[in-house]
């Protein structure tokens, strides 16, 4: 056995649980910085969603988890299992072989607790910067920071040797871009204009924002079906004569979703919203 080295792992989920354990087992002295107070990282599932459900707000407050309540893994669980522990069916849990989000995060848990890992995390631990200030003596500082109140945190500098970001690639959306779409501006829509048309209109993984004056997301922020479903609108309508008089109006409509992408996902909430969705 070589060298031990004092290592930082940031993330708790798949790829730092197990960069942890490997660590650990070739004597390295390990540190697991995780922002959430579970392991799991992108499995640990987050009802919660962004203020800016595009995710384009830089200052936006961040969800970490992209999962929606209904997700199922599009993988085997055979596939999923690790060389040495596999993901097996437990008569307790989903047995399916292609399971909901929360049997792959009780697997992750079981993993973590199984291998002695839980000791070495610190939850609520948020890492906001890692610079290496002596490439010779390979010394890194990694600055983390734990809310102690609503509106204030703490931060902490601490050098190690060496680290391992495992914070994951599904936090920060995608967003298609390409020409927008020309449409009338509300206090410009006449009588003759169908309202769905151009106002019920929502966009996934979409474009568009400064056009589309409908509901605008990506999937990251997408959780459960009900928000489409009967919506309330208002808009002003302009009556074709000079004695009309502008009127806001107040209904119900069913939607028209445009979805953008055609991944596992984008079939997953085709199917959620069809039945609630005008088309």
């Amino acid at each position: 056995m070589g060298p031990s080295y004092n290592v930082a792992v940031i993330g708790a989920g798949t790829a730092g649980l197990v960069t942890a354990r490997e660590l650990q087992r070739e004597g390295h002295r390990v540190t697991v910085f995780e922002k959430a107070n579970k392991v799991g990282g992108t499995w640990l599932y987050d009802s919660l969603v962004e203020s800016d459900l595009l995710g384009l707000d830089p200052n936006r407050e961040i969800v970490h988890s992209s999962l929606y309540k209904s997700l199922r893994t599009n993988l085997p669980r055979q596939v999923m299992s690790f060389l040495d522990y596999p993901f097996v069916k437990r008569e307790s849990g989903d047995t399916r072989p292609f399971p909901g989000h929360e049997e792959v995060l009780r697997f992750l848990q079981d993993f973590a607790r199984d291998f002695g890992l839980m000791e070495l995390i610190r939850f609520g631990h948020e890492v906001i910067r890692v610079e290496l200030v002596d490439e010779v003596r390979h010394e890194w500082v990694v600055e983390s920071r734990t809310r102690e109140t609503e509106s204030r945190w703490e931060s902490k500098e601490e050098v190690f040797e060496a680290v391992v970001i495992c914070n994951g690639k599904n936090t920060e959306p995608k967003v298609a871009e390409f020409p927008g779409i020309s449409l009338m501006p509300l206090h410009q829509l006449s009588v003759t204009t169908t309202a769905s048309k151009y106002m019920n209109i929502v966009s996934l993984c979409g474009s568009c924002w400064d056009t589309w004056p409908g509901l605008q997301m990506h999937s990251h922020n997408y959780r459960t079906p009900e928000q489409f479903e009967n919506k309330v609108f208002k808009f002003m309508v302009h009556f074709n004569s000079i004695h009309a008089i502008p009127t806001m109006i107040l209904g119900y409509y069913r939607q028209i979703v445009v979805l953008i992408g055609n991944g596992p996902s984008a079939t997953d909430i085709l199917r959620e919203i069809s039945p609630l969705a005008k088309q």
